[in-house]
């Protein structure tokens, strides 16, 4: 690999800014939020909830890419309008995913980072356009990329002088079916031991079962992980979209706490 960016004999730990917010930096970073946004009132009580417990950014699903396409798709422009209202009534930064280049000026109208997703991997010219952009991106690892085929993904971007890139794993396909994907913590130990670049955990699409989310979370923190990125809901059986993953706000906060406590360790 050329490692552009990414290499540790190459320079400092990248750190990713978003607002007041640092990715890669000393403090562990929560990202969360419900899979798809949904009403103006119900995001503005999920964002609101979010800040009281001390979460740093808001996530939300505007744009849905899904495997059927008669499943819900977001509600898009609406969605960004009502993702962005509910974070500036809370005073949260707001990630969000774009899954096609026609969407990039409207998406970025509205989130302070962008998120390409699992299935946007490979999808070489949108992170060309991301690139270009300089505007902070999370890059989901495609559910059957390897590790190595996830960093050129993220050269892509960086190759246009984009530096704001934040990795993360979110789960492997295996043959394994119990749980929704298989977390890969083996890479996150990989990217921390050998490169530079911030990298973040999904546990929520890696596990798909909202019972072991908090474990995989704190696995993940062991692991050396920068941060997660958690679904959660005010009432997580009533979200429009992968309510078995997502996990109450209460769930979140004691999970923060034990994040502090793996932190203060120095793992």
């Amino acid at each position: 690999m050329k490692n552009l960016l990414v290499d540790k004999k190459s320079g400092e730990n990248i750190l990713v800014k978003i607002k007041d917010v640092i990715i890669g930096g000393p403090e562990k970073v929560i990202i969360s939020g419900p899979c798809a946004v949904e009403s103006l009132d119900v995001m503005t009580e999920i964002a609101s909830a979010l800040k009281e417990a001390g979460i740093d950014i808001l996530r939300g699903g505007a744009f849905k890419p899904r495997t059927s396409p008669y499943d819900f798709q977001g509600l898009q422009e609406e969605g960004l309008k009502i993702l962005r209202e509910a974070a500036d009534i809370a005073g949260l930064p707001v990630v969000t995913e774009v899954v096609d280049i026609r969407d990039l000026e409207e998406v970025l109208k509205y989130a302070d980072m962008l998120q390409v997703g699992s299935r946007n991997m490979y999808n070489y010219s949108l992170l060309k356009e991301v690139g270009k952009l300089k505007v902070p991106v999370i890059l989901k690892r495609g559910m059957s990329a390897t590790l190595k085929e996830w960093l050129y993904a993220a050269e892509y971007i960086m190759n246009e002088g984009n530096f704001q890139v934040v990795l993360c794993e979110r789960g492997i396909r295996t043959f394994e079916n119990y749980t929704r994907n298989t977390l890969d913590l083996n890479s996150v130990a990989v990217i921390k031991q050998k490169y530079r670049i911030p990298v973040i955990v999904d546990p929520s699409h890696g596990t798909g079962i909202r019972e072991i989310v908090p474990q995989m979370c704190l696995a993940a923190i062991a692991a050396g992980a920068d941060g997660l990125i958690v679904e959660s809901h005010v009432r997580p059986d009533n979200a429009i979209s992968d309510a078995a993953q997502t996990i109450k706000i209460e769930t979140l906060v004691e999970l923060q706490k034990k994040v502090k406590l793996l932190q203060s360790l120095n793992l």
